[in-house]
């Protein structure tokens, strides 16, 4: 009896000495691929401050980041950087005026108003949207949203109008996403607690489920925000490749995105002052999707607190 005890003892032990090798053997996989996805960030950081680094040896900062134009492809070289910076806003802005009403109000209606059935088909079919692939989408703005806004306005044939709304109906589907999981995410007390304070179902939205999400919410269009920020294709077909300091979104501009991938097609030998500029914008984008996410970040810590 004793040695039975004994041997159920050991077998015991030998399964617990393998489960403890196999979550170590787990624990370092999932390690390793971590590890991964951190090495390729700083590799990618590394690389573009490098080159970046080397341009700017070439090029002052003044230069750089006071001069009003940019025209590194020309006899006459002009490095400002703020025409690209300023076609980037510009699109991006017009692609927030669409995106965020609507993203928002799609959320909205998905959450609050729409029948289980009826949102079980409507939301596959808004985030089918984010599956159409840019180059689609660039087309679709040159060749029909741009002859059908000049029936109305005065646009050139490549314009920030028509990629930033085509920007715009791209990110709905980011908007509206992560705002219906932060709205769903508001306790149902909340909004029983509303109404029995007599509000009704359009002031309780606006008044107790909206600020309670608004972490969520800001998360949303923040991440919309770098989704325009960062948008090739789109801008690259239809908003043109004429970088302008320009407020006026009826002109062609060119965004940083456009200009890297002009440069990227390989007509600038490697080393050259105009394959440098590439990093050097890259860095700049870089710099700025980082503050957005940082903010992002902040901002979501900040207000989560509240209204736990």
């Amino acid at each position: 009896m004793q040695n039975a005890n004994h041997q159920e003892d050991d077998r015991s032990l030998d399964r617990s000495a393998s489960d403890d090798i196999q979550e170590k053997i787990v624990e370092v996989l999932l390690f390793c691929c971590g590890l991964v996805s951190i090495l390729t960030t700083i590799g990618i950081i590394a690389i573009i401050l490098q080159v970046a680094l080397e341009f700017f040896q070439k090029v002052p900062f003044t230069k750089f980041f006071f001069d009003t134009q940019w025209t590194p492809l020309f006899a006459e070289q002009h490095f400002g950087i703020w025409p690209l910076i300023n076609g980037t806003l510009l699109t991006t802005a017009i692609a927030m005026l669409v995106a965020i009403p609507l993203g928002l109000s799609s959320a909205i209606y998905l959450s609050e108003y729409a029948q289980p059935k009826v949102a079980a088909i409507l939301r596959p079919a808004v985030e089918l949207l984010a599956g159409i692939p840019t180059v689609v989408n660039g087309y679709f703005a040159l060749l029909f949203l741009t002859p059908l806004l000049r029936n109305f306005l005065p646009l050139e044939i490549f314009n920030a109008t028509s990629a930033g709304i085509m920007m715009g109906v791209m990110i709905i589907p980011t908007v509206g996403s992560i705002s219906l999981d932060a709205i769903r995410a508001v306790p149902r007390s909340l909004r029983e607690g509303a109404y029995g304070l007599g509000l009704t179902k359009l002031e309780s939205i606006f008044k107790i489920v909206l600020p309670a999400a608004l972490s969520g919410i800001i998360a949303s269009i923040i991440l919309g925000i770098s989704r325009a920020v960062g948008e090739t294709m789109t801008v690259l077909i239809a908003a043109g490749q004429q970088p302008k300091l320009t407020a006026n979104p009826m002109e062609s501009i060119e965004t940083m995105t456009a200009y890297m991938a002009q440069i990227s097609g390989g007509d600038s030998p490697r080393n050259s002052i105009n394959y440098d500029t590439l990093y050097a914008v890259g860095a700049v984008l870089f710099l700025i999707t980082l503050a957005l996410n940082i903010f992002s970040h902040w901002f979501s810590n900040r207000f989560k607190e509240k209204y736990d």
